[in-house]
Formats: C-alpha cells, sequence, structure tokens
C-alpha cells in the first residue's frame, strides 16, 4: 500500500499535470460545436469559429489589435483604487482571487482603455476581459471607464466599448453597484460633449453592465449570438412560468425586439463603426456650424439694435 502511495499514484498525478500544462501548446482547440479547429486558423479568422461561426471571446489585447490601425494603439495607466474595502471572504478571500486573476491576465483589473486611430480617426476605446473575475464590474473597473471618458472629453475623441461582463462585482457588493451610477453620469458627460458613443455588446453582456453603461451608446451593437441581458435565462423562466425561446436573449433576439440596433460579425466591426462614426461626427460638426451662426446672427442682431 505504501508503494502505491508513494510512487505509482504521484506518478499518475504527474502524467496528467504535464498533460494538462503542455495543453496550451496544442495545435488544436475545440470549439461550440464540437469540433476541433486548428488554432492558426482560429487565429486567422479572428477567432471566429470557421466551421460555426462562433465567435470565441478575446482579451482586450487582442481586441485592439484587430481594431485598431495597423495594430498601433497605447493602452493608458487608469487608477486602481485600494483592494478588497470590504475584507470579503468565501471559500478563499477576495485579494487571492484578485492576485490569480492579475497572474492571468497580465491586467490590474477587468477593464482595460487604449487609444489609436480607426481609419484615421483619434478615438479612445475600451474592452472588458471576461477572464478576469468574469469582467466584474467593481470600482477600479469603474474608475478605467471613468477614465477612459474623461480622456475622450479631454481629446475631443469619440468613444467606443466593448462590453463583456457577467455584472457587478458580488465581492464589493454597494461599492461596485455604486460604479453603475457613477458610469452613467460619465456617460452623460460624453453626450454633453457631444461625442460619439458606440457600444459593441460581446458574449456575454449581462447585469449591472447592462443595466448601466453598455446600455446606453448612441449605437447599440451586438456580435452574432452574444448574449445580451439583465437577468439569467433561468431566473426568468422560473418568474414567468413559461418555456422560454431557444434563441431568447441572443443578440439576434433582442436586435428583433428593439433592445439594440445592429448585429454585425466581427470582420466587419472596423469598417461598420468606422461609417458610424463619419455620419456622428459630421452630424456634430453641423450642429458646431449651426451653433456659430446662430452666435453670429445674434451678435449682429444686438449691433443693429444699438445702431438704431
Amino acid at each position: 500500500m505504501n508503494w502505491i502511495t508513494k510512487f505509482i499514484k504521484p506518478k499518475i498525478k504527474s502524467l496528467f499535470k504535464k498533460k494538462s500544462s503542455d495543453s496550451k501548446d496544442t495545435l488544436w482547440t475545440t470549439c461550440e460545436c464540437k469540433n476541433l479547429v486548428y488554432k492558426d486558423d482560429l487565429f486567422n479568422n479572428l477567432s471566429v469559429c470557421p466551421t460555426c461561426g462562433s465567435h470565441h471571446k478575446l482579451t482586450p489585447e487582442e481586441r485592439f489589435k484587430i481594431f485598431f490601425d495597423n495594430k498601433e494603439y497605447e493602452v493608458l495607466e487608469t487608477p486602481l483604487p485600494k483592494d478588497d474595502p470590504l475584507k470579503f471572504e468565501d471559500t478563499k478571500k477576495y485579494t487571492e482571487r484578485l492576485k490569480k486573476a492579475r497572474e492571468q491576465t497580465k491586467q490590474s483589473d477587468a477593464i482595460l482603455i487604449a487609444h489609436g486611430k480607426l481609419e484615421g480617426t483619434n478615438v479612445t476605446v475600451g474592452a472588458q476581459n471576461f477572464s478576469f473575475i468574469g469582467g466584474s464590474l467593481g470600482a477600479a473597473a469603474g474608475e478605467a471607464f471613468i477614465h477612459g471618458v474623461q480622456h475622450a472629453i479631454n481629446n475631443k475623441n469619440p468613444f467606443i466599448f466593448f462590453s463583456c461582463s457577467g455584472g457587478a462585482r458580488m465581492q464589493e457588493s454597494a461599492v461596485a453597484l455604486m460604479q453603475m451610477t457613477r458610469s452613467v453620469l460619465g456617460v452623460n458627460e460624453l453626450k454633453k460633449a457631444n461625442l460619439p458613443y458606440i457600444v459593441v455588446m460581446t458574449n456575454p453582456t449581462a447585469g449591472g453592465v447592462t443595466a448601466s453603461f453598455a446600455g446606453l451608446g448612441d449605437i447599440l451593437i451586438g456580435e452574432p449570438k452574444a448574449i445580451i441581458a439583465f437577468a439569467g435565462r433561468r431566473v426568468i423562466q422560473d418568474t414567468v412560468k413559461e418555456e422560454l425561446p431557444e434563441e431568447f436573449q441572443t443578440a439576434e433576439f433582442v436586435k428583433e425586439h428593439g433592445g439594440i440596433d445592429l448585429v454585425v460579425e466581427r470582420k466587419y466591426l472596423r469598417s461598420t463603426i468606422s461609417t458610424l462614426l463619419s455620419i456622428l461626427l459630421k452630424k456634430k460638426e453641423a450642429q458646431a456650424i449651426s451653433t456659430t451662426d446662430v452666435a453670429t446672427f445674434e451678435e449682429t442682431v444686438s449691433k443693429t439694435s444699438k445702431a438704431v
């Protein structure tokens, strides 16, 4: 028994461990459609399955590389509040979860902000990393979003955001929920500055993120088959006591019922958003000219009145 315990079991464990650790170096990956996909083919197809069209999740860095002109961009340093304000602990300490998420993603928190050019237009872009505690919205993520808004306003850039989140971060309780109102106020400042704000909802966009800044874009775009929701499907089904359609809460279903404006494949996002920005920025320019004309007219009337 000692021989089995000391030699056989450790050997078996080491074999499984080696297999698991080497899995990152494999040439193939499995899609939701159960088909094996060659990793290079998936990468070259913008992480979209060539068989079923499933849009795989992207990290913010991966998103920026395929979105900005010539893959050129600069990641902005965003404020990082004090960790674990509530000293939260469940099966493990919240600080341990944060440490692990930072090691895995190489990010300080779930939201990353960058600036660069899209078809020659300066833009500020934000994205959420689902691998960072489900892309959840906490104090640091809220600060990052607001910092992105401020950068857009300071530089008169359109603000584009790629949402991917399960909602507010439960380990921060009311502190996380506060970020919903703060982010909404940030979006309001963008609108006051007359700057375009476009949101691309990727899979999944849910909970407090959907109910706050992700739902307030001038244009709301969903990636194909992305889940866009507030409450989960099972919660709603148990509440209404009715069987829900299979496509319920998908981007296509939400668009059909007026929740978003467009469903756009990943390969067309750059061209679609660039076209939308050209329209929105021309409208902004026209409004600015109109405001100037009104001011000039009022000044002329005032001078004429004085002369008379």
